[in-house]
């Protein structure tokens, strides 16, 4: 298999992530913002949707988007509760993790981490951005108050779709991570898991 990564994305890390616990070999390809290798995979047809990350499989089959990737990866695994109900719970975190979390949490770090976004870094919009994104923080605090991981009793998908734009929530973003006691020890719990693999690595 080949993944093709944008280094610095959140949504890139998740899937280097799983692939690292799963000890799954793959062959990674750097298509960061603003490079040459990310305009070459989109001129030759690697990248669906437009961007990383994409998973590009022994036939030639070609599967976009993070959490779709985190799906097939996983398929099989013990990061997918058996059980149908924990399953759909599983899921629909990973749902609101695009739908909510990202478009808060991803979005604020990257009007501070990419020069070319920083024009639209208005005080009004980071602001907006602040406030949303200690909402949907709280919303992971309460749910990991008073347990070990966010679906069962057990670390699923969702907590490595969610683990990798949350870890940077801070450093990149700029949130009060000191407000989200429980986060931060799930936090811990994600990087002592067997075959962790940070972002830079």
């Amino acid at each position: 298999m080949r993944l093709y990564s944008m280094p610095s994305s959140g949504n890139s890390y998740k899937v280097r992530l799983l692939l690292a616990l799963l000890g799954r070999a793959c062959e990674i390809v750097d298509v960061e913002y603003m490079t040459e290798a990310l305009e070459s995979a989109r001129a030759e047809g690697r990248l669906p949707f437009g961007k990383a990350p994409v998973l590009a499989l022994e036939d030639g089959q070609l599967l976009p988007e993070s959490n779709a990737i985190l799906c097939f990866l996983g398929e099989g695994s013990a990061y997918v509760p058996a059980d149908p109900v924990l399953r759909a719970e599983m899921l629909g975190w990973m749902f609101w993790e695009q739908n909510q979390h990202e478009g808060t949490i991803a979005v604020r770090a990257a009007l501070r981490f990419y020069p070319h976004r920083r024009a639209l870094a208005t005080p009004e919009r980071m602001a907006e951005l602040l406030d949303r994104g200690h909402a949907n923080l709280q919303i992971m605090e309460d749910r990991l108050s008073g347990r070990d991981w966010l679906v069962g009793d057990a670390v699923s998908l969702a907590d490595i779709c969610l683990y990798a734009y949350t870890h940077t929530a801070g450093a990149r973003g700029g949130f009060d991570m000191a407000r989200f006691p429980a986060i931060a020890a799930w936090l811990d719990r994600v990087a002592a898991l067997p075959g962790y693999q940070g972002l830079e690595a």
